[in-house]
């Protein structure tokens, strides 16, 4: 029995390397490629639609009544012009790192109106009207991968128009005459800051506030008729005129939409 049991122990010793060189060897696994993150690029030429909310803030302050120079001028009173706007925009976008640069043209219609009844002459309201607008800017940003926030500055043009309207019977003409009008092509400046947000690889969304700086101008009104001849100089007003605007921006993008970044 002690024999069996060595001879069993001593057979399993010269099977066990043998079984052992039989066993498959440990397959070879390749390591994992590193990861590659896809970061978003701005950089290309764009072109977009945007609409919203706008606001002018005017303030009339009359100086010269029917040629005869007024001093010092006298407040006719505030207001605050409006209304809807729309348009469109077009730029270009250079990124580099996470900055963001651009320049960017704008033009936009707009029916932003108010009036406020004269403090001089009681029974006129002074009414204007901001027609259309352009933003002409440059802008600065900054990326996080498809989210941009980008401020902007430049020039602001606006197309103004004004009237006179009585808002009574003023000897023998109706309230709502117009009695004297102007219009202007104003320019100034303007400062905004966005939030834009890449939604695919060339399509974007933003919303963007804007402050017009249109300063202060003398405007000559002329006469439509009911208290002095047609075309006569009716009153001179310095207008002084402030715009904000607030408008929801989509953009199409024409170039690269995406950088490989290990």
């Amino acid at each position: 029995m002690k024999k069996y049991l060595l001879g069993s122990v001593a057979l399993i010793a010269f099977a066990a390397p043998a079984a052992a060189a039989d066993m498959a060897a440990r397959p070879y696994t390749k390591a994992p490629p590193p990861m590659i993150a896809a970061m978003y690029d701005w950089s290309g030429f764009y072109i977009g639609a945007n609409g919203g909310w706008g606001s002018g803030r005017k303030c009339w302050d009359n100086n010269n009544n029917a040629g005869v120079i007024v001093a010092p001028a006298l407040g006719e009173g505030c207001h605050d012009a409006t209304g809807g706007v729309a348009g469109g925009q077009i730029g270009y976008r250079w990124q580099a790192s996470t900055w963001v640069f651009g320049l960017e043209a704008q033009g936009n219609w707009a029916d932003l109106s108010g009036r406020n009844t004269s403090l001089v002459f009681g029974a006129t309201d002074n009414r204007s009207r901001i027609q259309a607008f352009g933003l002409f800017t440059g802008q600065i940003g900054y990326a996080w991968n498809n989210a941009l926030l980008y401020v902007k500055g430049g020039a602001a043009v606006t197309d103004d128009k004004y009237d006179g309207i009585t808002n009574t019977t003023v000897l023998g003409v109706p309230a709502g005459t117009r009695f004297d009008t102007a219009s202007e092509t104003r320019w100034g400046g303007v400062v905004g800051v966005g939030l834009e947000y890449g939604f695919s690889p060339n399509w974007s969304m933003a919303i963007e506030y804007d402050h017009l700086f249109m300063g202060n101008r003398n405007i000559a009104m002329t006469s439509t008729g009911p208290f002095l001849p047609v075309g006569a100089l009716s009153r001179v007003d310095n207008i002084g005129q402030d715009v904000d605007l607030v408008t929801v921006r989509v953009n199409y993008r024409w170039g690269g939409p995406v950088i490989a970044k290990y």
